[in-house]
């Protein structure tokens, strides 16, 4: 059994997330985590709100809401989404958290002990008319470098360049609009991370099994250098910094965001009246094997920023083992866009249908080897044929059959014979390549591979037709359901990571738990002897209803936007 710490890119505090945040990091961090638990592993999976920053108070302004207590509300509103959405997380934080405060100024202290931090002059953005610097988010413009119009301060959307908001070209505030700007000298606190450089390197040749999107984008910006990197803003909300002479400035929301990883296992392990387990998995800890999973614009401040900050500290933390970095998700061949309304977000495709339906296409259609285009077409053609006609209709067809014709008890009938054996072979090889893809997170593949199990379960019943059979080879009619029945149980639990409730639907109806049962199936085996002759079963009603051209054309026109 190993140790396995999951930890997914913290979602900004502002406003309900839509389903390319969902496939690029959530998603992909709750089905390794489930996977890691059903093979035996002990797994945390952890991850929080971001909240500080000039995202949180743009859009607190926006809804004329205390900052606070804004993030409070969305906190909430979050948290309940990705219940509903079967996130399994071990603990959801907060990154304003008061242990993400004290151990945030923690790492500071220590970097400035180690000579890490420096004090510079800087020019900055000043607003006359919002009478104020603006800092990050608080300045759009055009980028210098790939020329997109809508660059924000912090970091171009389009060509996921760093940047300052004196970078940008044509600049204006995110609050006024006035483009009646000024640069002004103000003070700010540097972290030395050119330093680090060869530090950095030799961490980075130590990782193994990173993707190559996530390798590359981490070797390109070592090859270019790594340049000191600015870590107090001139803001009101966020982490206050220890210094005095800043008491009007706080923490880049990048310096303290990734070590809310840390601050929120502090809160799981209070939580369970443990309040040093932490320890267990971020202090000294070589046993742990430690993945991140982020959206590709992630990359730069997890594979240098955070570690720098972590190797800089001098400190024993766990680092990162693989960091699973994908590409986007796009809408209907554009972007999803909050301010126009365009594209699904996560509160309406849980209005639309049940999670099982969105986890699936996102997995099985999951942006890594390029970008993924979602459309309405495309998900009502994949999950009719996947999830409808090939998972639904096997167990439908298997589980009625037994009802109807065996009183709804499993029968036992002749043994296996050289059908059954080969069947338990070419599934073994399958439940193996399943594996195989999981344990390198290839989450597209491993879903292909979950599919194929299926299909070969609807094979077998298929050839050995046992309603041919009833009445003239009854002895292997009955072999043949039983097989079938148990290929219904391996096809549930090797989807269970994926399909959470309508696997557990399907394990209630076979009376491998009860129907408030939350258990962990164990990873399946090919010995197709987990439901044994004799037991009750239960067949559960339609799991998977198909979706109509008309829904795909609703669908269409209603998430258009403007």
């Amino acid at each position: 059994m190993a140790k396995a710490l999951i930890t997914s890119a913290l979602p900004y505090i502002n406003g309900v997330k839509h389903l390319g945040n969902l496939a690029g990091s959530l998603l992909p961090a709750d089905i390794q985590a489930r996977y890691r638990r059903q093979i035996g592993d002990e797994t945390l999976f952890i991850c929080a709100t971001d909240e500080h920053g000039t995202p949180a108070e743009l859009a607190a302004a926006a809804a004329g809401l205390d900052v606070a207590d804004y993030c409070r509300r969305q906190h909430a509103i979050q948290a309940d989404i990705y219940c509903r959405l079967n996130l399994s997380f071990d603990h959801f934080g907060r990154s304003s958290s008061p242990a993400n405060h004290a151990l945030t100024q923690h790492f500071f202290e220590c970097l400035d002990r180690n000579g890490l931090i420096e004090e510079r002059i800087l020019d900055q953005v000043f607003s006359p008319v919002d009478g104020r610097f603006l800092p990050d988010r608080y300045v759009v413009g055009t980028c210098p470098h790939c020329g997109f119009a809508e660059a924000r301060g912090d970091q171009c959307e389009n060509c996921t360049r760093p940047l300052d908001p004196v970078d940008l070209r044509d600049p204006k505030s995110a609050l006024s609009g006035s483009r009646d700007l000024e640069i002004r000298p103000s003070r700010h606190l540097f972290l030395r991370q050119s330093v680090l450089t060869d530090r950095l390197a030799g961490w980075l040749d130590n990782r193994s099994g990173w993707p190559p999107l996530v390798a590359s984008i981490a070797r390109a910006w070592l090859a270019d250098g790594i340049e000191d990197r600015c870590i107090t803003r001139d803001l009101s909300w966020g982490v206050p910094v220890p210094r005095k002479g800043f008491e009007d400035k706080v923490f880049y929301v990048w310096f303290d965001a990734p070590i809310a990883y840390i601050a929120a296992t502090q809160d799981w392990a209070a939580l369970q009246g443990r309040p040093e387990a932490w320890r267990d998995w971020w202090w000294e800890a070589a046993d742990v094997d430690y993945t991140q999973f982020l959206a590709k614009d992630n990359v730069p401040f997890h594979a240098v920023s955070f570690p720098c900050t972590l190797i800089g500290s001098g400190e024993p933390w766990k680092s990162v083992d693989v960091i699973k970095g994908v590409n986007w998700l796009t809408y209907e061949g554009g972007k999803f866009s909050t301010s126009r309304g365009r594209g699904v977000f996560l509160d309406q495709a849980l209005d639309l249908l049940p999670a099982d339906y969105w986890r699936w296409w996102l997995a099985a259609n999951a942006p890594e080897p390029s970008d993924t285009d979602f459309s309405f077409a495309r998900f009502a053609t994949d999950v009719n044929h996947d999830l409808a006609d090939t998972f639904g209709n096997l167990v439908n067809r298997v589980l009625t059959f037994v009802d109807r014709h065996y009183d709804g008890v499993v029968p036992a009938g002749a043994a296996a014979g050289e059908r059954e054996e080969q069947l338990q072979a070419e599934l073994a090889r399958r439940l193996a390549t399943v594996r195989a893809h999981h344990d390198v997170r290839q989450l597209r593949r491993a879903a292909d591979a979950v599919r194929s199990i299926w299909h070969l379960a609807n094979g077998y019943l298929a050839a050995e037709a046992p309603w041919t059979r009833v009445a003239s080879d009854p002895s292997r009619a009955a072999l043949v359901t039983r097989t079938a029945v148990n290929l219904v149980d391996v096809s549930a639990a090797v989807a269970w990571s994926f399909i959470p409730d309508a696997a557990r639907k399907v394990r209630v109806a076979l009376g491998q738990e009860t129907d408030r049962g939350t258990n962990v199936p164990a990873w399946p085996s090919p010995a197709l002897d987990g439901v044994e002759a004799g037991r009750k079963i239960q067949a559960p009603s339609i799991l998977f209803g198909k979706l109509s051209a008309d829904w795909v054309e609703a669908r269409r026109r209603q998430f258009a936007g403007c």
